[in-house]
């Protein structure tokens, strides 16, 4: 089970942290990723990353802005996001990666509830 927090309201340029805990035995050896999705828009890949850490991959509008990271004995992902631009608006979820970690690649499955990102001045 996946639980993602930490967002809420900021504006252009600041920068929020994104925390999903996970329950279960199995998230150490997980791949994980997150997706967004904004109102009437369809789901969107933001970030993997692989079960040791050591591979990362971004979507392309996110790429040095945002950070994926995980800390393997919390049982937790993070999602650090800096400059933040009003089209990031949007749910984010957490969820288990499988298949590819890249964009084109990857199958997510069993993400929680999304934790809402709102971008606005």
């Amino acid at each position: 089970q996946l639980q993602a927090s930490g967002g809420g309201l900021v504006q252009p340029g600041g920068s929020l942290r994104l925390s999903c805990a996970a329950s279960g035995r199995t998230f150490r050896t997980c791949d994980m990723g997150w997706f967004r999705q904004a109102p009437g828009e369809d789901r969107e890949f933001v970030a993997t990353i692989s079960w040791s850490g050591g591979s990362t991959y971004y979507a392309d509008s996110v790429k040095g802005r945002f950070t994926i990271s995980r800390d393997n004995a919390k049982k937790t992902v993070y999602l650090q996001m800096n400059s933040l631009k009003v089209e990031d608006t949007a749910v984010y979820y957490c969820a288990v990666a499988t298949g590819s970690l890249s964009p084109t690649g990857v199958d997510f499955r069993s993400w929680g509830q999304g934790t809402l990102v709102t971008v606005s001045s």
